[in-house]
């Protein structure tokens, strides 16, 4: 695997980005990998690096830009206080510009396929996968929303509405008793996508915790693992051209 820092320039400043694709072959279909709340850490890159090694040219941006220079944040909560204002500087809409800015590096690098791309989000980035969806429809034919947190608010931008837009096919994957994803929030979602005719796997999960994909104090093996099925077999049949 090859893995690169770059600095890419937005209309909101400069965002820290990491480029991991495979050393041969290629080009390769793009995909945008979005960091959780922990932000960029060695699991979140180990993780990038296993989707690469399937094929894939990976971009992981480094989301706290607006307010913060990059740092690898601890995985427990004892900067959870500055961890919090920045969230909230990620929201559905900024995510576009970012998305623009990443796509058009990758337009550049010869690594990097032409044609669809493909998302997949943790927890505050889960959203943020639905959101791309629905503004870039020509362009993303899949998105991942894992453990993803606040799917469902009270603002025009809420990554449940307007999804009669999508034509990327979507997984989401929900766990019980998330304080960030409630069940009224789940319910919301599925009801939003169906009215909307997305094509869409749910997969709920009764014995993980919010948190569970990534290495860390909360990580389920069974079902990160059944999330990895998941992302690849959805990136496989919607970012390879048929045989």
């Amino acid at each position: 695997m090859l893995e690169e820092r770059l600095d890419l320039t937005t209309p909101d400043g400069t965002m820290p980005t990491f480029v991991v694709r495979p050393g041969h072959g290629g080009p390769h279909p793009v995909v945008l990998y979005l960091m959780d709340a922990p932000g960029i850490r060695p699991a979140l890159l180990d993780m990038a690096s296993r989707l690469a090694s399937a094929g894939y040219y990976v971009l992981v941006p480094y989301l706290y830009y607006r307010g913060a220079e990059y740092r690898r944040w601890d995985v427990d909560d004892a900067d959870m206080h500055r961890r919090s204002e920045l969230m909230a500087t990620v929201t559905p809409t900024s995510i576009l510009t970012d998305a623009e800015a990443l796509l058009a590096h990758a337009a550049a690098d010869p690594a990097a396929a032409d044609g669809p791309f493909g998302a997949v989000g943790f927890c505050m980035s889960g959203g943020l996968v639905l959101s791309l969806a629905r503004a870039m429809p020509e362009r993303m034919r899949a998105g991942a929303s894992i453990h993803g947190a606040w799917l469902v608010r009270d603002t025009d931008d809420s990554p449940h509405l307007g999804l009669d837009a999508v034509a990327a096919e979507l997984h989401l994957a929900w766990c019980a008793d998330d304080p960030t994803a409630p069940e009224a929030d789940r319910q919301a979602m599925v009801a939003a996508l169906d009215a909307a005719g997305v094509t869409y796997t749910l997969d709920h999960h009764d014995d993980a915790e919010h948190g569970f994909a990534p290495a860390g104090p909360r990580y389920h093996r069974a079902a990160s693992e059944l999330h990895w099925e998941r992302v690849h077999a959805l990136l496989r049949r919607n970012l390879h051209a048929p045989a």
